[in-house]
């Protein structure tokens, strides 16, 4: 038997305790939420401290794993064939937050489309617990439940919604210029232009903050609220999260810009690169589909009968 090694163009991973390290980080995370937003064991209710140490721990996780990737690129372990598959990875990753946000989407058309069915169900059927929340169905998109202060009744608001043509327009914009410059910053990189993908990054990211910026301000600005409002509890979640998906990604561009500024990436190889500006490119496509429909199409079907946020 012959014991000359085999050779061949796949990398196997040497045993690391990332993994791991990583699934505790989660679960110390997940039970800093539950503690924040429930109260949990000696953790109680509100508590700003409770998410800390598992977000910590999961940052510490994330250098240390991505360092190691990094590690293993420098020392000639991801060939043609691993970045081939690199590559397959990030694309099946990318298809599972668009089936995220699929979900966001599905819920928000089930309510816009079948309010009136929902609605009158909640009239009929008057042995319903959830009779109440179920009224709000007839009254999409323009009803929000609240309790009165004095007299602790159920009561239906108006909701008021954005005009789409104001600050989430800007917001649009802001996102569809950062596409052009992060597609700039590749684009430069490749032909060896590292000034120009610097100026292209740097530019993407001042967008992202911007956009985040701006994201805050209208939240703050809003004219209803995620509880007892169906259209705002598909506003939140469907923006809220694409909100983080915002921050993720500006947070993947500034490392991306840091390792440029610090001499790393290649006009041929600079697989970080390429799957920020990925990632980046399909928040923008998430975000006009929101803007299409959560925005937009609310305003354009109840016309200016719904008052403006602002």
């Amino acid at each position: 038997m012959s014991d000359a090694t085999v050779k061949h163009d796949y990398h196997l991973v040497k045993p690391s305790p990332w993994p791991l390290l990583g699934a505790i980080a989660f679960l110390m995370l997940f039970l800093g939420m539950a503690g924040y937003m429930k109260g949990f064991w000696f953790i109680e209710k509100g508590a700003l401290w409770a998410p800390a140490p598992g977000f910590l721990a999961l940052v510490f996780v994330c250098v240390g794993w991505w360092g190691d990737v990094l590690k293993e690129s420098r020392g000639g372990d991801h060939t043609e064939v691993v970045q081939i598959s690199l590559r397959y990875g990030m694309v099946l990753f990318i298809a599972s937050e668009v089936m995220f946000f699929v979900a966001w989407f599905w819920g928000f058309f089930e309510m816009a489309i079948f309010f009136d069915v929902r609605g009158n169900a909640a009239h009929t059927d008057l042995a319903n617990p959830n009779l109440e929340n179920l009224k709000g169905w007839a009254h999409w998109p323009v009803t929000q439940i609240v309790t009165n202060a004095e007299t602790g009744a159920r009561e239906f608001l108006p909701v008021r919604p954005f005009d789409p043509f104001h600050l989430p327009l800007v917001n649009t914009l802001i996102l569809l210029l950062s596409g052009t410059t992060v597609t700039w910053a590749h684009h430069a990189l490749q032909s060896g232009d590292r000034a120009g993908a610097k100026w292209g990054l740097l530019l993407t990211v001042i967008l992202g903050i911007s956009f985040t910026s701006f994201q805050a301000i209208e939240y703050a600005e809003a004219g209803f609220s995620y509880d007892g409002s169906l259209y705002g509890s598909a506003f939140f979640m469907a923006t809220g999260f694409h909100g983080a998906h915002v921050i993720i990604g500006t947070i993947f561009l500034i490392v991306c810009l840091l390792r440029l500024m610090a001499g790393g990436m290649k006009p041929t190889k600079h697989l970080g690169f390429e799957f920020a500006a990925w990632y980046w490119h399909f928040v923008d496509v998430v975000w006009l589909f929101l803007f299409a429909f959560v925005y937009v199409a609310p305003h354009l079907i109840f016309g200016p009968g719904a008052p403006a946020a602002h």
